[in-house]
């Protein structure tokens, strides 16, 4: 699993336009706060979005950008985006690279032997790239807590 101090990996996913979105220098010079969710249309995974949809303003004052990621496919997550106006990039990890690369794969999630999710976890990156913050959560009805990112994105170094 990647860990506070260590550069985070990088990755290159499509967009909701199918554009391919590279973390972390699409966060151009900002902290990129990363916000993995185990899939679009599930009650918990709606909330946790919106809540981050009506705090964009609030990240975007500290100077931050924000990169929601799912294993859905790019065309789940631009259904998702449109129905929630959501302002942020939602990236496809369709392939599960980046649920490997950052150690949070949920395997068998919902009881599916063999469908690989996104555990629900967030990681803040300085703008060196450098992870400063990480939540990971097992439990997948379990949201980040909130203030405790914009409080961590005060002492992003």
């Amino acid at each position: 699993m990647v860990e506070i101090g260590e550069n985070m990996p990088k990755l290159r996913l499509a967009d909701t336009e199918l554009a391919q979105v590279s973390l972390p220098k699409a966060a151009k010079g900002k902290a990129a706060v990363i916000a993995f969710f185990p899939g679009a249309f599930t009650g918990v995974c709606t909330k946790e979005m919106c809540t981050f949809r009506d705090s964009i303003e609030k990240l975007n004052s500290l100077n931050a950008s924000l990169y929601a990621i799912s294993v859905d496919g790019p065309f789940a997550n631009k259904a998702f985006k449109e129905k929630h106006s959501i302002s942020f990039p939602i990236l496809s990890d369709y392939k599960r690279k980046a649920v490997k690369k950052f150690g949070i794969e949920f395997k068998d999630f919902a009881g599916l032997k063999g469908y690989v999710a996104a555990k629900r976890a967030v990681f803040i990156a300085n703008a060196q790239g450098v992870v400063r913050y990480k939540w990971v959560s097992d439990d997948p009805m379990v949201e980040p807590n909130y203030e405790e990112i914009q409080s961590a994105l005060l002492n992003v170094a």
